[in-house]
């Protein structure tokens, strides 16, 4: 495979920092912005512990993993540092060849310039993505997969492009939100439409067929948690009904602990299915007004994702922030980038900070990590907001004015103003 120059040093220096003990890591695995009660390796160590005891490790109520990982972890790997650090660079090289699909470049012929050194570098250097996989948080699995799946469904590769969703799916049942982009993508194309909308011209029965295939592999992946759980349902309540229930309020940069913490028994069923509607909803409107572009509709529904995901962490924003790098076509339209990285900058140094004084030393109090949540909630939204708004801005592109002077033999002399739209 022909990889710049970037991925070789990049990948070498992640699984050196995977090999070589590290000072602050016991740090990192213990810090709830890395890693979620569904993300945590501590609590993946604590389930494969009870596994190892013969003990149902989904009993307790505080391992929410999939029984998916329990049996790659307790039979096939252990849970080593360094595959976190091969994930990583599996996701880097799939963003890599993303974006020469997008370019209509051959994945294994890519070109050899600046831009893909820089694609990589994103990915791999992006604190918030980099950060967890330190943690070892298994997000970092799940944005490798939802990238395997991108770039599989951009290489027309639909039953790898399926399989890939489908486990994503498995691991968080949120990414169920990228499964309508992803079919578009696999019955249309990759490459850039955002200058040039057009009416989506896949085919609705293939749509269909590879959802129905899809449902295969989701239904394989379901039977195969079972055998693995030993007969028993008690995973679907702990690991998927997780995500709806909330069953652990434990703080983290998202929006929902702190909502729910405050909110009376009785309104809590209602509130809960308003929260996950509202994940809901941005999938056909996006879907929709992107269709000439159904990869940058994937995009911007992973904004969705790193914004409004109920248990968030430093690595969904992360993936968003990364991805950006393949859409440079709407780099000039982004009307407020400084504010956008300002407030990302702001965020960062504020939620280890109240994380500190009210966890670590006691000196504040829930309030005070909060509201570092909230600036991490519009850093996230005010990037998602100006993504959405350059792949709109872009199919009008700038508008040119020209004056030209004429005599009109009535009224004298006048001018007539002519507009005209091009394209950058």
């Amino acid at each position: 495979m022909n990889t710049p120059p970037a991925f070789s040093v990049l990948v070498c220096l992640r699984l050196l920092l995977a090999v070589l003990p590290l000072p602050g890591q016991n740090l990192l695995k213990h810090d709830h912005q890395l890693s979620s009660p569904l993300t945590s390796y501590l609590r993946l160590n604590e389930g494969l512990w009870l596994l190892d005891n013969n003990i149902d490790p989904y009993i307790g109520g505080s391992f929410h993993h999939s029984p998916l990982l329990l049996s790659l972890f307790s039979t096939i790997v252990p849970p080593l540092p360094l595959i976190w650090a091969i994930s990583d660079a599996v996701g880097a090289w799939a963003l890599l060849r993303i974006w020469r699909a997008r370019q209509g470049l051959s994945s294994q012929k890519g070109m050899m310039s600046d831009v893909e050194n820089l694609i990589v570098s994103v990915y791999l250097l992006n604190p918030y993505l980099l950060l967890p996989s330190l943690a070892l948080s298994t997000s970092t699995f799940e944005n490798a997969l939802t990238l395997l799946a991108l770039m599989f469904a951009s290489e027309g590769k639909a039953s790898s492009a399926l399989l890939a969703i489908a486990f994503a799916v498995h691991l968080t049942p949120s990414s169920i939100l990228l499964l309508l982009p992803i079919l578009m993508v696999l019955v249309s194309s990759p490459v850039s439409h955002l200058a040039s909308p057009r009416p989506f011209n896949g085919s609705l029965k293939r749509i269909l067929f590879l959802f129905g295939e899809y449902i295969l592999y989701w239904l394989v992946l379901v039977g195969a948690a079972y055998i693995i759980a030993g007969g028993s349902w008690n995973w679907v309540r702990a690991s998927w009904g997780a995500s709806l229930t909330l069953p652990d309020l434990t703080p983290n940069p998202g929006l929902w602990w702190y909502f729910f913490t405050e909110m009376f028994d009785h309104f809590r069923p209602f509130f809960l299915m308003v929260f996950s509607v509202h994940l809901v909803i941005y999938i056909l409107p996006i879907c929709i007004k992107f269709q000439h572009d159904p990869l940058y509709a994937a995009f911007l529904l992973i904004g969705v994702l790193g914004t409004f995901k109920a248990y968030l962490t430093l690595a969904d924003p992360g993936l968003f922030l990364s991805m950006i790098s393949i859409f440079p076509e709407v780099h000039g339209y982004l009307r407020h980038p400084i504010i956008t990285t300002l407030l990302h900058l702001h965020a960062a140094l504020l939620l280890p900070l109240q994380h500190i004084l009210w966890v670590s030393e006691g000196r504040g109090n829930a309030n005070f990590y909060y509201a570092a949540s909230l600036v991490m909630g519009m850093a996230s939204g005010a990037g998602l907001v100006d993504a959405c708004w350059a792949g709109l801005r872009i199919a009008v592109g700038d508008a040119k004015v020209w004056t030209e002077e004429k005599v009109d033999s009535e009224k004298g002399k006048g001018k007539v103003i002519w507009w005209e739209v091009v394209q950058q």
